[in-house]
């Protein structure tokens, strides 16, 4: 039973992967910012455009 609690097998893969789960949030997150911002510039420059005139 105490090999059981002293075996640290795959505790450097967990790591890892918690590490790329969080790398993923903040690229979403920044992604979903940029891509609001983004859609507002364009969204003020195509109302200041006149079509037509």
């Amino acid at each position: 039973m105490k090999n059981f609690w002293n075996n640290e097998e795959g505790q450097g893969m967990v790591e890892y992967g918690l590490i790329i789960a969080l790398v993923a949030v903040v690229v979403i997150v920044g992604i979903t910012l940029i891509g609001k911002n983004a859609n507002s510039l364009f969204t003020g420059v195509s109302d200041k455009l006149t079509i037509g005139s």
